[in-house]
């Protein structure tokens, strides 16, 4: 479903044009007995991340309970009712959060997977296409937490909420049912956690960052060279007719974009000098093109995504034209 199996892909690196043959992301890849390990527990934590989008996409927040807490506070009534709405929203806030660890852990093993030596991160991506998939589809669920996460106020209203409450319960010595659900340090990492514009690709990032710094014996190359070669592999895939016209639907086009812009935001916080350097091997300027070829209201939170999540793109390297592309 999501790419064709075979494709060829001019990308012009450092002057001189490369011929690539490359079968990736694929929709029915099924993992080599190499590949098993990794796969099967990327799997498991992959066969949840549906189930997170669809609560944090029903999550509607306990705005109307807390404003009314809030406006009589002498109301003990209502201030147990705003306390019984926010509680178990802030159990699915704390499930939101377990689940970008579990995504982190399984990004790790990918990365350890697809930048291994002896062979190059194209040769990987060739070889072990199941995990290139589960890589892009980590990805996709990434970049979806987070538009839905960046256009819900309530999230942030809610667990400010929680703290402040649990802590006026503490210094009256009212004991707080749900503190066990959510302790101190639990609530000061979350609290970190939502408090970026996109928080599960933060986390990726900072995965990412840790990987290569762990892992110094690896090129850094591997790891940068595997992302940009993902970014190129989605932008042709979008900006030419022949491939884009054999897609069946525009999940496919989502799913393609969403990818681009998630390896183009790890390989800014991964790669020296970024993304948007004349040096860097993505093609900033045709994979912005491409995003803005899209329907606004589609692509909005990607565009965000470059602004506010990328590393470098205030860098003096980075060209007046690039910047006002994103303005």
């Amino acid at each position: 479903m999501y790419l064709l199996k075979y494709f060829k892909y001019k990308s012009v690196h450092e002057g001189h044009s490369k011929l690539s043959n490359l079968g990736i992301i694929l929709k029915d890849a099924q993992p080599t007995e190499s590949e098993k390990e990794i796969y099967n527990q990327v799997n498991v934590v992959l066969k949840d991340a549906e189930g997170i989008l669809e609560d944090l996409q029903s999550y509607r927040g306990a705005g109307h309970e807390i404003r009314e807490a809030i406006q009589h506070p002498a109301d003990e009534k209502l201030q147990e009712k705003a306390w019984g709405a926010v509680v178990p929203l802030v159990g699915k806030l704390k499930k939101f959060y377990e689940f970008s660890q579990r995504l982190e852990a399984a990004l790790r093993g990918l990365l350890g997977a697809l930048t291994s030596t002896p062979y190059s991160p194209t040769q990987h991506l060739e070889r072990e296409q199941a995990l290139a998939k589960q890589f892009a589809e980590i990805l996709h669920f990434t970049l979806r937490f987070d538009e839905l996460k960046m256009t819900n106020p309530a999230i942030q209203n809610d667990f400010s909420y929680y703290r402040r409450t649990l802590s006026r319960m503490r210094i009256n010595n009212v004991p707080a049912e749900g503190e066990n659900e959510v302790n101190n340090e639990l609530a000061n990492r979350m609290s970190l956690f939502y408090a970026e514009a996109t928080p599960m690709l933060k986390t990726l990032s900072d995965a990412t960052t840790k990987f290569v710094s762990e892992n110094k014996n690896l090129p850094i190359e591997n790891t940068t060279d595997c992302l940009s070669t993902m970014a190129s592999v989605c932008r042709v895939m979008l900006e030419t007719p022949e491939y884009r016209s054999r897609f069946t639907n525009e999940e496919t086009v989502s799913f393609c974009l969403r990818v681009m812009v998630g390896v183009i935001i790890l390989y800014d916080h991964v790669h020296p000098v970024g993304a948007f350097a004349k040096t860097s091997k993505i093609d900033m300027k045709g994979c912005i093109k491409v995003l803005k070829d899209q329907p606004p209201n589609s692509v909005e939170g990607l565009l965000n995504a470059l602004r506010y999540t990328t590393k470098h793109l205030n860098d003096e390297t980075t060209s007046k034209q690039i910047r006002s592309m994103l303005q």
